[in-house]
């Protein structure tokens, strides 16, 4: 299971890459298995300011639909269009060019309340 020590992680299985005030946000690896074959990426969020723990958008899988949780308070600023054409991309390469949305962080002290590698491999047994 890849899980790349560079990055943060929330306990809903999304992934976060901080890189100054901003931060690019998708799911695990564990999450697309879990799911499967995602079909489907919608957010409607761009240029809204979510809070941290709310519904930033949705990933539809063959047989599920699953909320996707904002772990940092931001504005979305990017959606990986890319995704709408070959939203597969979550599955081949969910922390490259499945990644999903981009913010403005709000509030970088909650970047402290995320999960490291370590601690999400703990998590999900890894």
């Amino acid at each position: 299971m890849n899980i790349p020590a560079e990055l943060k992680y929330t306990k809903d299985h999304e992934w976060v890459k901080i890189d100054g005030e901003t931060a690019t946000i998708g799911i695990t690896e564990f999450a697309q298995s879990e799911l499967g074959d995602i079909v489907y990426v919608d957010v409607d969020t761009v240029d809204e300011t979510v809070e941290k723990e709310d519904v930033f958008g949705s990933v539809e899988a063959v047989k599920t639909v699953s909320d996707l949780l904002m772990p940092l308070t931001g504005e979305v600023t990017d959606f990986n269009e890319g995704l709408e054409d070959e939203p597969e991309k979550v599955n081949s390469d969910p922390y490259g060019e499945g990644w999903m949305i981009k913010i403005s962080i709000s509030d970088a002290s909650q970047i402290d309340e995320l999960l490291s590698a370590e601690e999400y491999k703990e998590l999900i047994g890894a």
